[in-house]
C-alpha cells in the first residue's frame, strides 16, 4: 500500500479476507457472485491499515497505483484550490472503491483524504486487472458500482448548482441515511455522523456558519435531531419533501 501523506506509516490490523467482507456486500446487491468468484474477490483484497483522520490516501497530480477500499471509517474525495479552499466531491463509507476507473489514468485530478480513522485496503492495479479479466461478473459487478458511483457525482452537481442550502443539506441527510442502512450503519432512524460542520460546508458549498444555521432549522422544523455526532431522522418523509430526495439514483444500493 503507498504510504498516506502523514508523519507515521499504518500498521496491519484487519487481515486479508475479512477485509473484503464490506465490498462482498455491496457487490452482492449488484450481482449474484458464485462462491468462486466470492473465494476470488476475498484473496484479492489484502491486509487492511490503519490510517489516521485527515490523511491523504492519495494526491491530485499522483499517478494511481492501487485502489483504496474503505474498510471502517469516512474518507473523501476532494479537489482543493490555489488559495486553499476545498470542495469535497463525495463521501466515501465502508465497502466503497475509491476510484477503481482512475486506474486506467496515468495521473489522478483530485485527491482521496480520511475525514475519521479509517481501515483502508490498497487493491494493487495489476491485482485488479487479473481479476477482473479472470472473474467477469466481478468486473461487471465494479462497472455496475462506478456507473452508481457517477449517478451520486451528478446529484452532487445538481445539489450544488441548483438547490438552497436548505435543501442540499437535507438532501445530503437523506442520502447519507439510505446508504447507511445498505451497508447496516443505521440503526432505525439513527445513526453516528462524525462528519464536521465544517466537513459538510466543503460538501454543501456553503460557509461553516451556513450549515449550523440550517442544521438549526432542520431541527427547528422538527425533521432531525443531532447531538454529539448522533443523527437522528424524526419525519423522514418531512425530510425528504424538504429535499425533494428521490432514492433512485441510488440504485441497488437503496436495498
Amino acid at each position: 500500500m503507498p504510504a498516506p501523506h502523514d508523519r507515521s506509516r499504518p500498521r496491519p490490523r484487519t487481515p486479508e479476507g475479512l477485509s473484503a467482507s464490506p465490498l462482498l456486500r455491496k457487490l452482492e446487491k449488484l450481482v449474484d457472485l458464485s462462491e468462486p468468484e466470492r473465494e476470488a474477490l476475498k484473496g484479492a483484497v489484502p491486509a487492511a491499515l490503519d490510517v489516521a483522520a485527515h490523511v491523504d490516501l492519495v494526491r491530485e497530480g499522483e499517478t494511481p497505483s492501487a485502489c483504496f477500499l474503505i474498510v471502517e471509517g469516512f474518507a473523501c474525495r476532494y479537489k482543493r484550490l490555489s488559495d486553499r479552499r476545498r470542495q469535497i466531491t463525495s463521501f466515501q463509507f465502508p465497502g466503497d472503491l475509491c476510484d477503481l476507473p482512475s486506474l486506467t489514468l496515468s495521473v489522478l485530478d483530485h485527491s482521496i483524504a480520511t475525514l475519521t480513522p479509517c481501515r483502508v485496503a490498497a487493491l494493487p492495479r495489476e491485482a485488479v486487472l487479473a481479476l477482473t479479466k479472470a472473474f467477469p461478473r466481478i468486473g461487471e459487478a465494479f462497472l455496475r458500482d462506478a456507473l452508481i458511483d457517477a449517478a451520486i457525482f451528478r446529484e452532487w452537481v445538481v445539489n450544488v448548482g441548483q438547490r438552497s442550502a436548505y435543501e442540499r443539506a437535507a438532501h445530503l441527510l437523506c442520502e447519507i441515511y439510505i446508504r447507511f442502512k445498505g451497508i447496516g450503519l443505521a440503526a432505525g432512524e439513527t445513526f453516528d455522523l462524525p462528519i464536521t460542520q465544517a466537513e459538510l460546508a466543503d460538501a454543501l458549498g456553503i460557509s461553516t456558519v451556513h450549515v449550523n444555521r440550517t442544521l438549526q432549522e432542520l431541527r427547528g422544523e422538527g425533521l432531525i435531531t443531532l447531538k454529539s455526532g448522533s443523527l437522528t431522522i424524526l419525519d423522514w418523509e418531512g425530510l425528504k419533501g424538504a429535499a425533494g430526495f428521490k432514492l433512485d439514483y441510488l440504485h441497488q444500493l437503496a436495498a
